[in-house]
């Protein structure tokens, strides 16, 4: 099983290049197959979760052709299952993606019940309340989504919750419905806007994305395009608060700062400097940090993806700070990893009271989730001694090149698999 091994204590400093939003990544790949004509999508990341998506729609008879690591091609023109496998859908929840897709495309669709990260129930209901409003039936029987229709026909949908997993699937399948339909208190995350975007540059006719209301003309047909996807504000953020943790000055480049504003207004409350430039923003952390209060919310809030790495970084800032996390209920399991590194965080329901220690000692921890496994690796980077993260395939579901693109920045971090190489870095490093 691969690990990271990190030798802590050294400032990050330098330039790092940020990929394409996975999350928009995700659902684009799904918009892809809702023409018969062949579209292609640049700026992929090239990560784990990616390649079971492209997997799923291979699974299901679409041509999917890899141009190069960042780059596929394809076309849905041969698609002859309209089932979406349990096999891809345990693997990451975003397969569900395909209901709305083919849904909208042939009126019928069967996926399974979603997996992905074990942080917190993301009901369906809000999708399924969604499809039955446009008017199909929709069934859950032997663990699969069933929707069918005759057809399609727009309609006016109030999401009693902000989701943006909703508020995508019902985009896709309402951009193909006959007449208008109005999707109210709709989730504005920059990849529902990107998912938008592309759709309108296949043909579809959708407006007010970014807003909380979205009005959508349905339209018969979909055609070919080249979409290139946004760069990733979660990986860029993440590369934010590794540089504050680590007291370094790095520049991240390739990023929409617009999309960065509530983890930038964060890190200049608890004392480091930024510099916004056009396509890239740099964080210098050279003074101490200090204690801040936070509370996740849908953009333009705090990102929910974000609250792990926040809190490696409060954890050795001064004073005590909260963290309130309102979106996931499972998103603290981590706390006890960063606790065996010395952090000193007490969960009570959903805050987390974090007092600042001075800083972190190396350990051996284990990666939970995706986000919780990078903030793991943030605490390593600015600890005292070596640190082994266990689990490390939850962190290459959604980071391309982790480790090398850490090690670019001067940090001493090694994916290993075996005790002989845990011995040689340490050997090397001490």
């Amino acid at each position: 099983m691969d690990q990271y091994i990190i030798k802590g204590g050294n400032p990050l400093v330098g330039e790092v290049e940020i990929g394409g939003a996975k999350n928009a990544a995700l659902a684009i790949l799904a918009t892809a197959i809702m023409t018969d004509e062949t579209v292609t999508i640049e700026n992929l990341p090239d990560v784990r979760d990616i390649n079971v998506m492209l997997n799923a729609i291979e699974g299901i008879g679409a041509m999917v052709e890899r141009v190069d690591a960042h780059t596929v091609r394809i076309n849905g023109s041969m698609i002859s299952n309209l089932t979406v496998a349990y096999e891809y859908i345990k693997k990451i929840r975003a397969s569900y993606y395909l209901l709305g897709a083919l849904l909208g495309k042939y009126k019928k669709a069967e996926v399974a019940l979603p997996g992905g990260c074990d942080i917190g129930s993301r009901p369906i209901d809000l999708h399924l309340k969604g499809f039955r409003a446009l008017g199909a039936a929709v069934d859950i029987h032997h663990g699969l989504i069933s929707a069918v229709a005759d057809t399609l026909r727009g309609t006016h949908i109030y999401l009693d919750k902000v989701s943006v997993g909703a508020t995508i699937n019902i985009m896709m399948a309402a951009a193909m419905a006959e007449g208008k339909t109005t999707i109210e208190n709709a989730a504005k995350e920059p990849h529902v806007v990107d998912v938008a975007n592309c759709l309108n540059s296949m043909g579809a006719n959708i407006r007010g994305a970014g807003t909380d209301v979205i009005r959508i003309s349905g339209v018969e047909r979909l055609h070919k395009t080249d979409y290139s996807i946004i760069p990733d504000q979660i990986e860029a953020g993440t590369f934010m608060f590794a540089a504050a943790a680590t007291r370094g000055d790095v520049t991240v480049k390739n990023v929409i700062p617009k999309h960065l504003e509530a983890t930038t207004a964060k890190l200049i409350e608890v004392g480091c400097e930024i510099e916004e430039l056009d396509d890239a923003v740099r964080v210098v952390a050279s003074k101490p940090l200090h204690h801040t209060q936070v509370t996740t919310l849908p953009y333009p809030g705090f990102p929910t993806d974000m609250q792990p790495q926040m809190s490696a970084v409060l954890a050795i800032s001064e004073g005590t700070s909260t963290i309130t996390e309102s979106i996931f209920e499972n998103r603290f399991k981590y706390v006890d990893e960063l606790t065996r590194m010395g952090a000193s965080i007490k969960v009570e329901s959903n805050i987390a009271i974090i007092t600042g220690i001075e800083k972190y000692t190396g350990a051996r921890v284990s990666a939970p989730d995706l986000r919780a496994g990078a903030a793991l690796v943030i605490a390593g980077l600015a600890a005292e001694g070596i640190t082994i993260v266990d689990d490390i395939y939850y962190i290459e579901r959604g980071y391309e090149s982790f480790h090398e693109k850490l090690e670019s920045l001067g940090a001493q971090i090694e994916k290993v698999s075996t005790e002989k190489e845990i011995q040689k870095f340490t050997l090397k490093v001490s």
